[in-house]
C-alpha cells in the first residue's frame, strides 16, 4: 500500500507540472447545505481535471528506457488528456485507445495535446484488450487510470494541498469511479488529520460499494451524467487502500448530481462535470449527516459537454419551479395571444418558448391548444402566474 512519503515525494515530483488549485471557501454551498463548505477547485487544472496529477507523476517515474517505448492508455475522458498532455511536455510518444462511442470533442481535446488517438472498441472492455494486445506488441508502457500506486500517489497530492490550505476540517467527501482520487486522498488525509471522517460517493448505477464495508456488489451500469465515475468494479489497489481508510460510502442519484452540478454553476460559480459534483450531491442527499460539520469537497473536473450542461440547468429549473409550463384551451381568435403574453408579463413572467396548436390538440374547431414555457423567480411566483392566467383560460401544468 502506498505510504504518505509516496504522497510527499509525488508534491515535489510533479511541482510546476500541475497547477497548485485553490482551496476556496463556498458560502452560497454552506447555505444552501447547513454544512461549512470548502471547495478544492481541481476543474481549473490545465485539462480541466485531477487526473494529470496521477499521469504527471507516474510519467515521470519512467526510466530513459521506458520513455524512449512510450506510453499507452485507455481512457474515454480526462486520463486520456492528462496522460496526453505530460507526455507531450517529457517528450514521449503517447497512445490514448479509446472506445468509439467517445464524444469527438474528447477526442479532439486529447489529440491537441499530441498524442496519437486510436478508436478501437465498441465497449470500454473491448478498448482495453485492444491497448493490451498493442501495448505487448509495441514495448509501450501502460498507464493505469486508477489501479497503479505512483498514479494513486498523484492524485494524493490534491489532499495533500487542500489540507496545507483548509486549516481544521471534519470530513472530506470524493467520488469514486475507479477509487484512486480517494485512496490517494486517504492516504494524505490520515497522515496529515487522523480524526477526519472519510466519505467516498458513487452513483447509483455505478454502486459497487453500496454494502460497503461489506463485499462489492455487481452494478448494473448503463448512462449517467457521472461517467468520469461509471466505473463497474474498482482496482485491487485502490479497494485494498479505500477498505483500510475511508469511513463510509454512500450512493447519489442521477437527479441528485444534475441539482448539484446547478448548485455549483449558480451558487459557487463552478462549471462541473457529473462526477465532479457528485460529492456535493451527498451532501444534498444525506445533509443531516454533515450538517454543522467543516466538509471540504474536491471539484474533480470540469469537462462536461456545453449541451448537456445547458440540459441540466434548464432541468433543474423545471423541478424547482423556475420554469413553468402551462397548457391553455384558448378561443381562435384575434387578439388572444397578445392578451395572454400581456397577462404573463404583467405578472413578471418571462416567456420562453410557445407551442400554438388548432388542427391537432384543439378540443372545437373554434378553440386552440395553447403550450407555453415561463420562467419565473420561484415556485411562488410560477402558481401566481398560474392564477392570473387561470381568470381567463383553462389553464393546466404540463
Amino acid at each position: 500500500m502506498i505510504s504518505f512519503e509516496d504522497v510527499t515525494a509525488a508534491a515535489e515530483r510533479i511541482r510546476g507540472k500541475v497547477i497548485r488549485t485553490p482551496t476556496l471557501a463556498s458560502h452560497a454551498l454552506s447555505r444552501a447545505t447547513g454544512a461549512d463548505i470548502t471547495l478544492k477547485l481541481e476543474n481549473l487544472q490545465a485539462v480541466g481535471s485531477f487526473k494529470e496529477r496521477g499521469a504527471a507523476n507516474k510519467l515521470a517515474l519512467l526510466t530513459p528506457e521506458e520513455r524512449a517505448r512510450g506510453v499507452i492508455a485507455v481512457s474515454a475522458g480526462n486520463h486520456a488528456q492528462g496522460v496526453a498532455r505530460h507526455a507531450s511536455l517529457l517528450g514521449i510518444d503517447a497512445v490514448i485507445v479509446m472506445p468509439k462511442f467517445t464524444p469527438a470533442g474528447k477526442v479532439v481535446r486529447t489529440r491537441n495535446w499530441g498524442a496519437r488517438v486510436v478508436l478501437e472498441g465498441e465497449t470500454f472492455a473491448e478498448a482495453l484488450m485492444f491497448a493490451q494486445d498493442m501495448q505487448a506488441r509495441e514495448g509501450r508502457t501502460f498507464v493505469h487510470p486508477y489501479d497503479d500506486a505512483a498514479v494513486m500517489a498523484g492524485q494524493g497530492t490534491c489532499a495533500l494541498e487542500l489540507l496545507e490550505d483548509a486549516g481544521d476540517l471534519d470530513m472530506l467527501v470524493a467520488p469514486i469511479g475507479g477509487g484512486g482520487l480517494l485512496a490517494g486522498c486517504s492516504i494524505a488525509a490520515r497522515a496529515m488529520r487522523p480524526n477526519m471522517e472519510l466519505i467516498g460517493v458513487q452513483v447509483e448505477s455505478y454502486d459497487s460499494l453500496s454494502a460497503f464495508p461489506g463485499p462489492a456488489t455487481h452494478p448494473n451500469g448503463g448512462s449517467t451524467i457521472a461517467e468520469g465515475i461509471a466505473v463497474l468494479q474498482i482496482g485491487t489497489q485502490t479497494d485494498e487502500v479505500i477498505r483500510k481508510q475511508v469511513d463510509k460510502v454512500l450512493v447519489v442519484s442521477e437527479c441528485a448530481i444534475e441539482n448539484a452540478i446547478t448548485l455549483l454553476a449558480e451558487g459557487a460559480k463552478q462549471v462541473s462535470e457529473g462526477a465532479g459534483a457528485a460529492a456535493l450531491a451527498a451532501l444534498l442527499t444525506y445533509p443531516e449527516l454533515f450538517r454543522s460539520k467543516k466538509v471540504a469537497l474536491p471539484i474533480s473536473g470540469g469537462n462536461i459537454d456545453s449541451r448537456i450542461l445547458a440540459n441540466t440547468l434548464l432541468r433543474a429549473m423545471l423541478r424547482d419551479g423556475r420554469i413553468l409550463r402551462l397548457v391553455m384551451e384558448i378561443p381562435d381568435r384575434p387578439g388572444v395571444l397578445a392578451d395572454i403574453s400581456k397577462t404573463i408579463g404583467e405578472a413578471g413572467g418571462n416567456i420562453i418558448e410557445v407551442s400554438h396548436q388548432r388542427l391537432f390538440a384543439a378540443p372545437s374547431v373554434q378553440a386552440a391548444q395553447l403550450e407555453v414555457m415561463i420562467e419565473a423567480r420561484d415556485p411562488e411566483h410560477a402558481a401566481l402566474i398560474t392564477k392570473a392566467l387561470g381568470l381567463s383560460y383553462i389553464v393546466r401544468r404540463a
